[in-house]
């Protein structure tokens, strides 16, 4: 119970920080000179990569970017369960 609860604090966070980034990309698109939303931008992607890369290592990748594929014998992709998968939704 407690890993279920700590993958969702996680995954929440990495929603947030994709939210924030993707309003800041929005943001920057009319935007480009803004120095401060561009150092808030870099810094909420650095904050996404990591989160996406802990939820990589605890639970499975979320995105194709975070899959390890030089080190597998074959694509394990499609052989985790998915963040709604764990809670009895489809399984």
């Amino acid at each position: 119970m407690n890993e279920n609860r700590s993958g969702k604090q996680l995954l929440n966070r990495i929603n947030q920080v994709s939210f924030a980034v993707d309003d800041l990309l929005l943001y920057l698109d009319t935007h480009p000179c803004d120095e401060r939303a561009l150092m808030l931008c870099r810094k909420m992607v650095k904050e996404r990569k990591e989160l996406l890369e802990k939820y990589a290592q605890n639970f499975g990748p979320l995105t194709i970017d975070c899959t390890d594929m030089s080190e597998s014998e074959s694509w394990k992709w499609m052989e985790q369960p998915f963040p709604w998968e764990r809670e009895g939704g489809c399984r």
